[in-house]
């Protein structure tokens, strides 16, 4: 495909709390485009507080697509995330409009924008069984352990906790003797679809992060957090797949088992928040061609976006 067929797509990433809603709608507003989340949680219509989706008013009338389309005890994999966005992609240009992904998931934005092929190896139920008796016996890690083993990159993509994606990462490795970034590099057969730029946002001093992840989560707090998570724990049963993964549900868990205490709870979500944005910002520092803002430079994100985006040109009139 010539590059001047391919369709111009925004990436804004970064770990959560850096403000990427806020930078995606100044920008679709600044271009007449359109948003998809490209957030692994946000998909879910039972986890609004938790995922910290945004409401109508964060959206300010962009139109936004793979927000809270489905029920979280339905699976959902980055081959069907690609498989979506690729559809509203092509429709939003069709229609005349600009497209940004806008997410942390940082396996969805680069499976997308590289038009990733996912291997179709087969599971294997013996050796799952065999990993989540161990994780039942050992903890987690020793799952993760095992992954990071065979494949340190791929494991350091992937919460200890994410137990089903770990598995299934040690099952493809065992089956195709490939890491995760090799699985990658022979998937890349097509070229894109896309003509991308992607800004990750970032900071420099990164206390200045967790300060507002610690806001986040009293924000949260305050918006019905533990509601939405006992709820969430009530409707559909403590072993929920992956949607029970979600920072800020999973941590109360412990607590409503009368094992910690609310404080704790509190504690352990602002920690794995934390935690969770490291591996964000790990993952995108890893993705090739990936251009750096910063939250805390001097000059406003958006201006500096609206830089790199002029200087790239990928949005130009007519590209």
């Amino acid at each position: 495909m010539d590059v001047s067929e391919r369709i111009p797509v925004l990436a804004v990433v970064g770990p959560t709390a850096s403000g990427k809603t806020v930078l995606a709608v100044r920008l679709a507003k600044q271009f007449g485009a359109e948003i998809i989340s490209a957030d692994s949680m946000q998909i879910y219509s039972d986890l609004f507080v938790s995922t910290a989706r945004p409401d109508e008013s964060e959206m300010q009338g962009v139109p936004h697509h793979l927000l809270g389309f489905l029920r979280a005890d339905v699976p959902f994999s980055a081959a069907d995330f690609c498989a979506m966005a690729g559809e509203c992609a092509a429709d939003i240009h069709a229609r005349g409009k600009r497209v940004i992904v806008c997410g942390g998931t940082g396996l969805y934005v680069q499976s997308f924008l590289e038009n990733i092929s996912f291997t179709g190896e087969g599971s294997d139920p013996a050796f799952r069984a065999e990993m989540h008796a161990l994780a039942a016996s050992q903890g987690n890690e020793a799952v993760w352990r095992a992954l990071y083993a065979v494949d340190p990159a791929g494991a350091e993509a992937l919460h200890p906790n994410n137990l089903g994606r770990v598995i299934r990462a040690l099952e493809i490795c065992r089956s195709t003797g490939l890491t995760v970034a090799q699985q990658h590099a022979q998937s890349r057969a097509n070229p894109s679809p896309y003509r991308s730029l992607v800004l990750c946002i970032d900071f420099a001093d990164r206390q200045k992060l967790y300060d507002r992840i610690d806001l986040r989560v009293r924000k949260m707090l305050q918006r019905g957090l533990e509601d939405e998570a006992r709820q969430f724990f009530e409707t559909y049963g403590e072993d929920s797949g992956t949607a029970r993964q979600a920072i800020g549900c999973k941590e109360f868990l412990p607590y409503f088992r009368g094992e910690i205490s609310y404080a704790q709870a509190v504690e352990s979500i602002c920690r794995g928040t934390r935690r969770y944005a490291k591996r964000q910002l790990t993952w995108f520092r890893r993705m090739p061609d990936v251009q750096t803002i910063y939250a805390d430079a001097p000059q406003d994100v958006f201006d500096q976006a609206m830089e790199r985006i002029g200087s790239d040109g990928l949005f130009a009139s007519g590209g």
